[in-house]
């Protein structure tokens, strides 16, 4: 496997894509190229968790995916946190530079695909709670002229061939009703976060919307894998609801599955990615051999 770390901007240390490509690519079915995933982890646009991360990655290897974790800019990057005195804080986690990671992700995979023998038809974006707010941001906008005039290049380079949603943030409105019935804690936590992705602690109601994936659903949003659990208490439920309406609208494929119970931040359920006896979820577990299906069904891939 060639695991290397490949920084994405001249001028930033921050955002970089990790690689995990297997060393038998071109020995895979005489003259078929491997399919690539992105794995963006969550952890609210502060840091991005590993436990999202390798174990994910290694989890689709195993099925033959060349796989990229993708660490976007966030607001500690890698930084050790110190609660009392924590460190200065990345003021490039501001949207839309996240998204502008994911995009030049994208285009790296792109121009090295010949080298790492990729299916550039087989994109596949996987991403957990903030991160699944930035792959679910990027299968609504990569058609946008925002990406197009930043990049001068066709917007059909960013498009995703299918999305996989774990827990996903997608509507900011939904989450400011819920705070309001919310312990002081989290007004403070949710307050700081608009803070790292808005720029400013109380955002308005028009600028929250402009950040919500679901409200730019279309019929050019790719298909999509949802799942999510029915009492999330940190990312609420209705956000996969909601984007799964909006796919409805639109005629968009999907396959939605929330499970009756879990904690936020479940990864692969299980002991490879616990932080805590709660992680372990063996009715959450299934949720990635139920992916792994779907994209077999839709993408041929063995």
């Amino acid at each position: 496997m060639v695991c290397e770390k490949i920084k994405l901007w001249k001028d930033d240390n921050e955002a970089y894509l990790q690689t995990y490509i297997l060393n038998n690519s071109r020995n895979f079915k005489t003259g078929q190229r491997r399919p690539a995933v992105v794995i963006c982890p969550g952890g609210a646009y502060f840091t991005t968790t590993d436990r999202e991360a390798e174990p994910v990655a290694m989890r689709f290897a195993t099925l033959g995916y060349n796989a990229f974790v993708l660490r976007y800019n966030t607001y500690y990057g890698d930084k050790v946190i110190d609660r009392r005195n924590p460190p200065t804080g990345n003021e490039k986690t501001v949207y839309p530079q996240p998204l502008y990671d994911l995009t030049q992700a994208i285009l790296t995979i792109r121009e090295n695909a010949e080298s790492w023998f990729i299916d550039t038809s087989k994109i596949i974006l996987c991403g957990f709670s903030a991160g699944g707010h930035l792959v679910s941001s990027m299968g609504v906008h990569w058609q946008d002229e925002l990406l197009a005039s930043k990049f001068g290049v066709d917007s059909e380079l960013f498009k995703p061939s299918t999305l996989i949603l774990g827990y996903p943030l997608t509507d900011y409105i939904l989450m400011k009703k819920g705070v309001h019935v919310a312990s002081a804690d989290t007004i403070a936590f949710q307050e700081f976060a608009n803070k790292v992705i808005f720029g400013k602690s109380n955002p308005t109601d028009e600028e929250l919307m402009k950040v919500s994936p679901a409200n730019y659903v279309s019929d050019k949003t790719p298909p999509t894998f949802i799942w999510h659990t029915a009492d999330d208490q940190s990312v609420y439920v209705s956000n996969s609801l909601r984007f799964a309406t909006m796919l409805t609208k639109y005629k968009v494929p999907y396959e939605l599955h929330i499970f009756e119970s879990g904690v936020h931040g479940l990864s692969l359920a299980d002991e490879t990615t616990a932080a805590s006896d709660e992680h372990i979820n063996p009715s959450c577990q299934v949720w990635f051999e139920l992916a792994a299906r779907w994209l077999k069904n839709r993408l041929g891939h063995n």
